[in-house]
């Protein structure tokens, strides 16, 4: 019988000192067993007291650093690389989670083989934990809190590093194209909203879809 965890969730982080704790308490005080789960932080080249952080997590994580800043889909596939789990799962490090997070997603993809991935609701956040919404994981789709089958995301090639902002939309669309994204509605996963936010620079987002509908093939519209 295999000693491997059966989840591998990926904490990808940069320059972020101020949530990343939060973020890895969440995980420690999760109701799966400790050792069906790792977490492996990937921190691409912070230049804060994001690497403080993760040392006084160090004998709970598997840490992978880049000396260098290469990008968030970078480092999610260099998790990927890492992962031993049958299942893997993305926590951005801002955020944060229910205390049956991994036990619930697991559980349903586990006894559901015709199952390939599994989305669970989230929560909607300010920066103070003050809950704004409650979101439907599957109208308002977010990168993280869901559970994939490890072997789909390497059978699609992982994430498009090509892709420095919305790497999630593009990986979504091909994984589309060959399995299907279940819905669990418990709103278990915590989805911060701050300044901060990558998605909230919009010239860049506007060259993303460019890009994205010129790989795709897609016209203009909403595609």
């Amino acid at each position: 019988m295999s000693d491997a965890p059966e989840v591998s969730v990926l904490v990808p982080t940069f320059n972020q000192e101020r949530y990343l704790g939060r973020c890895l308490r969440s995980l420690m005080a999760q109701s799966l067993e400790r050792d069906r789960f790792e977490i492996i932080v990937i921190d691409d080249g912070s230049t804060d007291g994001t690497a403080l952080v993760v040392q006084s997590f160090i004998e709970e994580v598997r840490l992978l650093r880049f000396d260098q800043n290469r990008g968030l889909p970078a480092a999610l596939n260099a998790g990927l690389e890492a992962a031993s789990g049958e299942f893997s799962i993305r926590v951005d490090s801002d955020d944060y989670v229910n205390a049956d997070f991994l036990k619930v997603l697991h559980l349903f993809v586990a006894e559901n083989p015709d199952i390939d991935a599994i989305a669970c609701d989230y929560l909607l956040v300010d920066d103070v934990e003050n809950v704004i919404q409650r979101c439907n994981a599957l109208d308002e789709p977010i990168a993280c809190g869901i559970m994939f089958r490890t072997e789909h995301l390497h059978a699609l090639g992982r994430y498009d590093e090509s892709f420095r902002i919305h790497e999630d939309v593009d990986l979504r669309h091909r994984f589309l194209e060959r399995h299907e994204i279940h819905r669990l509605a418990l709103p278990l996963y915590r989805y911060r909203r701050h300044d901060a936010n990558m998605t909230n620079d919009v010239e860049a987002g506007s060259a993303f879809l460019e890009r994205f509908r010129e790989k795709h093939g897609i016209g203009g519209g909403d595609g």
